[in-house]
């Protein structure tokens, strides 16, 4: 039996993850910084008020409705502010599938989507995922990140359906700035493409710039059809309660959200108990990012001063999101640098190939980690980089 050619040729790991499970095998401790699950970084979560919310009645009842349950889409339009409606959502039970709801409506197969990078390596596969294929166009850096809309107008080609923006981006941190949207919005409505933007780190500002995008609501007129998504994973640290959730607005909007409701009829994979628990769930939620951001900006600090006395390596600012970029001599490639890091010193970093960052010299962490081991670990790794 043939697989699927959308499927990678093989399904072993690489070099890095390798190396984990044979040290994790022989019974080695690892200390991680890449860590991004929050619920395993020691928060206290309000377990009572969680377990409440789960148990309700209503988790008994099975009432589908392709949009979501009309109860979760109040209490997320009312999260998110700025105007959002019930009626410009479609709940999902992850970003990851959002995308691929989106993509199933924006594009036939061999279609493209244009991602700035770097970026997350997934769109790549859930794009190639639904047929289609996902097109890096490199930012640049100046004092910090910048989309580079002239690249990204060169890379638009007849088979462009969208651009897939992170706002803050992961791993750079990179909130849009004011003129970046104006100008991407004006890009896409040119060349008629949607526009997805992905805002699960937007509640997580740590350094942000004067002109950044808060959020793509506080447009009330985009001139192209714009599908914002976000979801509990980030917004209140719960990845284990999958839930996810898509705002539709722009031009064009109706149109889309039916279409939408079609597609997600045909899975209703959004369970009721997740459903029901949501408006608890978000009514909790700033306890939560509280905590995470505590730990965020308590690490920041710690990396600050540990780096005064290292002049060999430096960071870019951390405008937002749960991930630094440690900028070191490439003096070896990153994952050679990454792998020497987990032998020599049992500490488990991203090597910034991972998200294509360019040429070698960057390390990528994890602000998530708890703060005593995020201290252990650059302890362990400094004299080594």
């Amino acid at each position: 039996m043939r697989l699927s050619s959308r499927l990678p040729r093989g399904f072993e790991p690489n070099a890095l993850t390798a190396g984990l499970g044979r040290l994790r095998s022989e019974g080695r401790g690892i200390l991680d910084l890449t860590g991004s699950n929050p619920t395993r970084c020691g928060f206290a979560y309000p377990e009572a008020a969680i377990l409440a919310a789960l148990a309700q009645p209503a988790v008994l009842s099975y009432d589908p409705d392709p949009l979501g349950s009309r109860s979760a889409r109040v209490a997320i339009a009312a999260h998110h502010g700025h105007g959002l409606r019930a009626e410009d959502l479609l709940l999902t039970a992850s970003t990851s599938e959002g995308y691929g709801l989106l993509f199933k409506l924006l594009g036939d197969p061999g279609d493209e989507v244009l991602v700035p990078s770097p970026s997350y390596p997934l769109f790549d596969w859930l794009a190639r995922l639904e047929g289609l294929r996902a097109r890096t166009v490199p930012s640049y850096f100046h004092e910090r990140w910048h989309l580079d809309l002239g690249a990204m107008e060169a890379a638009v080609s007849p088979r462009t359906r969208a651009v897939v923006v992170v706002n803050p981006n992961n791993p750079t941190g990179h909130f849009l700035s004011q003129t970046e949207w104006a100008g991407l919005t004006a890009l896409c409505a040119r060349h008629g493409l949607a526009l997805l933007v992905d805002e699960v780190f937007a509640d997580y500002a740590l350094e942000p710039p004067a002109d950044r995008l808060g959020t793509a609501l506080i447009d009330p007129d985009p001139p192209c059809p714009v599908f914002l998504l976000s979801g509990l994973s980030k917004v209140a640290a719960l990845p284990q309660l999958k839930l996810g959730w898509i705002a539709l607005h722009g031009p064009g909007a109706a149109e889309y959200r039916s279409a939408l409701a079609f597609l997600a009829d045909q899975y209703l994979s959004v369970s009721a108990p997740v459903q029901a628990a949501a408006p608890t769930l978000l009514a909790l939620a700033p306890g939560i990012r509280d905590q995470v951001l505590g730990r965020l900006r308590t690490n920041l600090a710690t990396l600050d001063a540990e780096l005064a006395a290292q002049p060999h390596l430096s960071r870019p600012p951390v405008e937002g999101g749960w991930s630094m970029m440690l900028r070191r001599p490439a003096v070896d490639t990153d994952e050679a640098c990454a792998l020497r890091l987990l032998e020599s010193a049992s500490t488990l970093v991203h090597p910034g190939s991972f998200f294509d960052l360019p040429g070698d010299g960057h390390l990528v962490l994890s602000l998530l980690t708890p703060d005593a081991l995020f201290r252990e670990g650059l302890g362990r790794i400094f004299p080594l980089i």
